[in-house]
């Protein structure tokens, strides 16, 4: 499925990982799509209560990543990640019974909890098992997860015209099964002779207090996604109804996430390219947020044209490949035995943009149209940039810039102490 050049020096054992974790995120994208349809269609309710059920299930979400990364240390690798992942797949299969708006807001809510409280968990874990090959499995897991969107989200419609039932009853399947990947890949894949065992509850010297106190680590990171997720509701809260309006064809909005999807494949040899002349993780970051502000601002001048949008989503998807992978390969590097903590955090922080976002763009396309929101979007990136860029100093005078290519070593767990706290 993927090429030799792409999975190269990845161990034999992380394929079978991959697999799984793609066909999890297809069955993922099965349900997140048709919220909307489903509330309205099915439900009966109108597109502001779907707008609220949303939102519940972004707060949800946001919660259960920072739930997930406290509660990693207390319940260990195998019983948080297999432990969430039965409860998820509970909760996917009691929509086949929610009938009326509430039950329905309450299980999608609980669904988006359970599922975000297994990523910080699982990111930790890969990257603390294979830490020499952890920018090139985070970027792996990337691009896998966004194939098994890709192939999701077409499968979704199709199974939900048959029946929204049977659509519930396959995502649940599909999320039992890779829990029952998990618990047996964690059992034969075994401790490390440096690490504790995989399903042990680690020993940890440090409360969680102490670990939120230790700012430096998490604030200006956490503040740029959150500034970047702001920006990104532009698509959805912005060019989707501007398209609308306008009256292009159903199908112009999604042809752009067909471009996003597509470059996401065919873009990883020119990634490889810039991350070898661009070697730092936070300068990464910093270019990808860049790449955001230009693709925003580009729109915001030439809006009118649709190969402007077009444009827009190429140059913003560079931005999102050199963003999302590192991220968590930063984190756990910098963070060790911590990281799951500190993923939880920053991904809860930067779900708060996911929050605003829809809300405040949604009140000024109504007052003045796309226009204000593409630079807000700029403004937002530009935010995100300093953010990253200040960032970076951090990691410096922290004694570590993770990611050069001439220090693929990891800190030791006495070494990791001095960043968290």
């Amino acid at each position: 499925m993927l090429s030799r050049r792409f999975t190269q020096f990845l161990p034999k054992e992380t394929y079978a990982f991959l697999v799984a974790r793609l066909f999890n995120a297809m069955g993922s994208a099965f349900i997140w799509p048709l919220t909307t349809i489903y509330v309205h269609n099915v439900l009966h309710g109108n597109y502001a209560a779907a707008g609220w059920v949303l939102f519940g299930q972004s707060l949800a979400g946001a919660l259960g990543q920072f739930a997930g990364g406290a509660m990693y240390h207390r319940l260990g690798p195998m019983r948080l990640i297999v432990g969430s992942l039965l409860l998820t797949a509970l909760a996917q299969w009691s929509l086949m019974l929610a009938r009326s708006l509430p039950p329905y807001a309450v299980a999608i809510a609980a669904n988006s909890f359970l599922i975000s409280a297994t990523q910080p968990a699982l990111n930790a874990f890969v990257g603390n098992r294979w830490k020499p090959f952890s920018a090139r499995l985070f970027n792996t897991m990337y691009v896998m997860t966004n194939i098994g969107i890709a192939v999701g989200t077409a499968l979704a419609g199709v199974i939900a015209s048959v029946s929204f039932t049977l659509t519930f009853f396959l995502n649940g399947l599909l999320t039992m099964s890779f829990a029952a990947f998990m618990w047996r890949f964690l059992q034969r894949l075994g401790p490390e002779t440096e690490d504790a065992p995989i399903d042990a509850m680690p020993q940890i010297d440090r409360s969680t207090w102490q670990l939120f106190r230790n700012y430096r680590v998490y604030a200006l990171l956490g503040a740029g996604m959150l500034a970047l997720s702001l920006a990104l509701a532009a698509w959805n809260s912005g060019v989707a109804p501007y398209l609308n309006q306008t009256g292009h064809r159903p199908d112009a909005y999604s042809v752009l996430w067909t471009v996003n999807g597509m470059l996401i494949l065919v873009g990883q040899p020119v990634i490889g390219w810039i991350k070898r002349r661009v070697a730092q993780s936070t300068a990464q970051l910093i270019l990808s947020s860049a790449l955001y502000a230009a693709a925003f601002a580009g729109m915001a001048m030439a809006h009118r044209a649709y190969p402007a949008l077009v444009a827009g989503m190429v140059v913003a998807t560079f931005g999102e490949m050199l963003n999302a992978p590192t991220v968590p390969e930063l984190v756990t590097r910098m963070t060790g035995p911590h990281a799951a903590f500190y993923l939880g955090l920053v991904g809860a922080i930067g779900n708060v943009g996911s929050l605003l976002g829809p809300v405040l763009f949604g009140h000024l396309f109504d007052l003045a149209g796309i226009s204000p929101i593409l630079w807000v979007a700029t403004g937002a990136s530009i935010l995100a940039t300093a953010a990253f860029a200040g960032y970076a100093r951090v990691v410096r005078r922290l004694g570590d810039t993770p990611g050069a290519p001439n220090d693929m070593r990891t800190p030791s767990a006495d070494e990791g102490t001095q960043f968290t706290g």
